[in-house]
C-alpha cells in the first residue's frame, strides 16, 4: 500500500507538472478508491440509487480532472480535494432537487452537471452542509476534518496528513465533531 502511495504522488506531481500521460497513469489507482468512497455514499443513502457507483465516481472524476493546476503534495492532499469535490456534488444535487420541487421553471440538471444519489433530495445533505458551514465559522479544522472523514473516506491517519496535525488529535476530535453536527442538526 505504501508503494502504491508513493506511485500516486509522484503521478500527481507528474500531471501538476504538465505531463498528460500521468492523468491516464494515475487512473486505476486513483479510479478505485473513489469506488470506494462511493459504495459508502450509496450505503448511507435511502436505497433508492438513481446512479450507478460508476457514474458517481466518473462526476467526481471530471470535476478532479479540472484541478490539474493544484499542487498536489500526496495522495491523502489528492483524495481530500476529492472529498470536497463529493461535497459540493452531493449538496449541488439536494439543493437542484429542492429548487425543482418548489416551483415551476425550475432549472434542469443534467448528468454532467451533477451527480445524482436518489430521485429525492436528501434533505439530510443539505442541513449537514448548513451545519459544516456553521462550524467552520468558529472551528475550520474540525469542519475539514468531518469532511474529509465523512465525504472524503478518509482514514484518521490520511486525515492527519492532510490537516498537519497528529492522527490522536483526529482521533480526539471526530467525536466530537460529530457530536456537534448531531446536536445542531436535529436542533
Amino acid at each position: 500500500m505504501n508503494e502504491n502511495n508513493s506511485e500516486i504522488t509522484k503521478y500527481l506531481r507528474d500531471w501538476r507538472d504538465g505531463k498528460q500521460s500521468a492523468l491516464d497513469d494515475i487512473l486505476p489507482f486513483v479510479y478505485s478508491e473513489l469506488r470506494q468512497i462511493a459504495r459508502r455514499y450509496r450505503s448511507r443513502e435511502n436505497g433508492e440509487h438513481t446512479f450507478q457507483t460508476t457514474e458517481i465516481i466518473n462526476e467526481a472524476y471530471l470535476k478532479l480532472v479540472d484541478q490539474s493546476q493544484t499542487d498536489w503534495q500526496s495522495r491523502a492532499h489528492f483524495f481530500g480535494v476529492a472529498s470536497r469535490v463529493m461535497r459540493n456534488l452531493l449538496v449541488d444535487y439536494a439543493r437542484a432537487k429542492n429548487y425543482q420541487k418548489r416551483g415551476s421553471g425550475a432549472e434542469k440538471v443534467s448528468l454532467e452537471d451533477v451527480a445524482i444519489f436518489t430521485p429525492e433530495p436528501d434533505e439530510r445533505i443539505l442541513a449537514l452542509d448548513e451545519a459544516l458551514k456553521n462550524l467552520a465559522k468558529f472551528d475550520e479544522r474540525k469542519s475539514r476534518l468531518v469532511e474529509l472523514r465523512y465525504f472524503g473516506g478518509l482514514s484518521a491517519v490520511e486525515t492527519a496528513e492532510v490537516l498537519g496535525v497528529s492522527e490522536i488529535h483526529v482521533k480526539r476530535e471526530w467525536p466530537k465533531a460529530k457530536a456537534w453536527l448531531y446536536k445542531e442538526i436535529s436542533g
